[in-house]
């Protein structure tokens, strides 16, 4: 019984693989399937959290260097087109001066994405504002010598009571 079981899911999910395929690029399907920027980070230098219009939520996490970004991850609760913008979004942020990571746009994602589907455009834009408000996060924490004292709460991202 479990190997029919399991039978039947690999052929469900190869189904789903290839119907997907008509729709996304291979760009989608790669960053969807094996998203390479994903997971949490302990201890980041800047934090962005933002909620779309279509519910799903993307975090992004960064460290930087020398106002160039050294390491970029995110997570989120979206659709796999939510899961390939966010990992475009950091695979483009990745090496860059912050001057530069403040230029990826959705346009930009979309591009190198391969583009989207009308209905999944504002997935790129969602990981485009998430990655702004990671990097307004990264500047504000360096302009701001007391934050050093503060941490964030795991939930929400606030800052929350001396460390």
């Amino acid at each position: 019984m479990s190997e029919d079981f399991d039978k039947a899911m690999d052929e469900l999910q190869a189904s789903v693989i290839e119907d997907a395929r008509k729709i996304y690029s291979e760009k989608v399907i790669e960053r969807w399937l094996n998203p390479k920027y994903m997971g949490e980070m302990e201890n980041p230098q800047g934090y962005g959290k933002v909620t779309g219009t279509c519910g799903d939520t993307v975090q992004i996490f960064l460290r930087a260097d020398n106002n160039k970004i050294i390491d970029a991850r995110f997570i989120t609760d979206g659709c796999a087109t939510t899961i390939a913008a966010g990992c475009m979004a950091c695979e483009l942020a990745m090496g860059k001066p912050l001057k530069e990571a403040f230029k990826i746009t959705k346009d930009i994602i979309l591009e190198e994405l391969g583009g989207l589907p009308e209905e999944s455009i504002h997935c790129a834009l969602l990981a485009s504002d998430t990655l702004k408000a990671a990097l307004n996060d990264y500047i504000q924490s360096k302009n701001d010598p007391w934050r050093k004292l503060y941490k964030k709460h795991e939930g929400d991202g606030k800052m929350r009571g001396l460390v």
